[in-house]
């Protein structure tokens, strides 16, 4: 089957073709002619196989038809995270290059004003997270009356993240007449409550077990105690033929510190985190898609949806405190038909972890020992005592000896120094007859002469002029 049996208009056949794509995923053949039929749908896969395209593509040529109005979007696109949303509006700018749609990106961490500019001139396609898009319409900078087609992408993560209840107050803003896609790897029961209280009739396409993972991933984990985690990691970096790889860390900190040790060793690694303004996030993903980065090091913020491609290592630094985190980070690698490789350390205190992540994927996960004896020690950083001194102008190097610094001319060596007891007596200096007299002998300040300084049993000051007795 290819794209062009699935219904699809000839000016996206022709963006498709010239993407690189020619044959459909099993998860884009099953969704886009029900999509084009105006039906409401449920897609669960696996992450990696296409959900994006599923919706985009039909979406572009439903569209087509129709004008905007102003601060009233045609369709509505929610995302659980910006760098997600950013990715969705790329995927619209590639296939839409011969459609004349209009579009506009509300995220957090950019100004408003731009994104209230693009609302105002009238949008087909408004791809938003909840968060920003709620403060926009409590505003009263958007309406959402006007919509006729709703997408609510990554349902799970949307559920991770506290914003099921958004979703809820968003559905009820629009209207009861409309078409509604939910796509989520897992259907959780809450997600299945969702879907039965704001979809009409669904049809369910399911094109692999909820929660399984990628056929295409070689898995293994890493035992290794807390305190070897970097070496292993770099063994591990060296060993393999790396050419891109995401690290995920549970937590921030590890993010940002791991990242610093991997560049004092000489990787070429970046860093992706929720506490990085907007701005910075882009930048770093643009240098990893460039390749002027090949290692990312990222929380979970990254850990859904994001489509890099050629991404050949996952490592999961910390085993994920969730079992569907599992699954979503080791998609990142063994997409789009590729082969990958996913590495999870492994320490005493994630059995608990690993015991659910199996549960949840139904496999046995292999394990591996890695022996650090193979790190080579080539790009590990001068030790600290044969770094130079910051701040100085010569080294200890270069500084002279006591005993190679030449004596001065003007100045006898220590050897022909006369004893400290044979040295001249200094003379003493004559007083200086026009001295003034210390304060004991002349008035002071105040004008008075109240002799010498004294404590509170000294004679009484003539000033105070004061009679004791009768």
């Amino acid at each position: 089957m290819s794209f062009a049996d699935l219904g699809l208009s000839d000016e996206l056949l022709r963006a498709v073709e010239a993407s690189g794509y020619s044959d459909p995923t099993p998860i884009q053949a099953a969704a886009i002619p029900s999509v084009l039929m105006m039906r409401d749908l449920i897609g669960i896969a696996q992450t990696g196989t296409g959900k994006t395209a599923s919706f985009v593509l039909p979406m572009i040529d439903i569209l087509a038809q129709g004008r905007s109005r102003a601060r009233m979007p045609r369709s509505l696109i929610l995302e659980p995270t910006r760098e997600l949303a950013a990715q969705v509006a790329e995927n619209f700018e590639k296939y839409g290059v011969n459609h004349k749609l209009s579009m506009a990106l509300l995220i957090g961490g950019v100004q408003m004003g731009d994104q209230v500019k693009a609302l105002e001139k009238g949008v087909d396609v408004l791809i938003a997270t909840p968060g920003r898009l709620m403060d926009l319409f409590q505003r009263g900078k958007i309406l959402l009356t006007g919509c006729e087609l709703l997408v609510i992408d990554e349902a799970d993560r949307m559920l991770d993240m506290g914003f099921i209840p958004d979703i809820e107050e968003i559905c009820t803003k629009l209207p009861k007449t409309r078409q509604t896609l939910l796509f989520s790897a897992t259907m959780p029961p809450p997600i299945k409550k969702l879907a039965d209280r704001f979809l009409s009739n669904p049809k369910q396409i399911e094109v692999s077990r909820p929660a399984s993972t990628n056929l295409n991933i070689t898995q293994k984990l890493v035992p290794v105690r807390a305190d070897r985690k970097r070496e292993v990691l770099r063994t591990l970096l060296t060993r393999d033929d790396v050419k891109t790889a995401i690290i995920f860390c549970n937590r921030k900190t590890t993010v940002r510190e791991l990242n610093k040790s991997l560049r004092r060793y000489g990787f070429k690694s970046g860093e992706i985190h929720g506490d990085m303004e907007q701005p910075q996030r882009l930048a770093e993903l643009a240098l990893f898609k460039s390749g002027e980065i090949n290692i990312l090091v990222a929380s979970d913020v990254a850990a859904r949806g994001l489509d890099i491609k050629g991404v050949s290592h996952v490592y999961n630094f910390d085993a994920p405190w969730h079992p569907d985190d599992y699954v979503h980070r080791i998609g990142r690698t063994g997409r789009a038909g590729a082969t990958g490789s996913a590495y999870t350390f492994v320490t005493a205190d994630d059995a608990e972890n690993i015991e659910n992540i199996e549960k949840l994927t139904g496999q046995t996960i292999p394990r591996e020992e890695v022996s650090i004896d193979a790190a080579p020690p080539a790009r590990e950083e001068a030790p600290r005592e044969e770094r130079p001194r910051r701040g100085r102008r010569d080294t200890a190097e270069a500084r002279p000896t006591r005993e190679e610094r030449a004596p001065r001319d003007d100045r006898a060596p220590r050897s022909a120094r006369p004893a400290r007891d044979e040295r001249p007596v200094r003379e003493e200096r004559p007083v200086r007859a026009d001295r003034e007299p210390r304060r004991d002998d002349r008035r002071s300040r105040n004008g008075y002469d109240d002799g010498p300084d004294v404590g509170w049993n000294g004679p009484i000051p003539s000033f105070l002029d004061i009679k004791l007795g009768a």
